[in-house]
């Protein structure tokens, strides 16, 4: 499939996509993410391994479209769970 990243004209196919990312380790996911073979890696790592550009060279949602239109599942950023201050709890608590 040909698709353009970064105002660049990448021919991609899922089966190297998948080939090229089956060698990286999966990232920490803060972001968008997308599931290739059991896997889910930020669509951000993805892009790079795949075009070898830098990630400030393209965006989350030109790579989510690309990754989309190849038939992976992409994924929406998980909600920031809030951090619960033991402090709080324990003024509460009236300890």
């Amino acid at each position: 499939m040909r698709c353009v990243i970064a105002r660049f004209p990448f021919d991609l196919t899922k089966s190297e996509v998948e080939q090229s990312m089956s060698r990286i380790t999966p990232a920490p996911v803060t972001g968008v993410s997308v599931t290739i073979a059991r896997s889910i890696y930020p669509v951000m790592q993805v892009g790079e391994v795949i075009t070898r550009l830098n990630r400030r060279d393209f965006t989350t949602g030109e790579m989510r479209r690309a990754l989309t239109r190849l038939g992976f599942t992409c994924h929406d950023a998980r909600p920031v769970m809030p951090v619960r201050d033991a402090r709080a709890d324990e003024d509460a608590l009236g300890w």
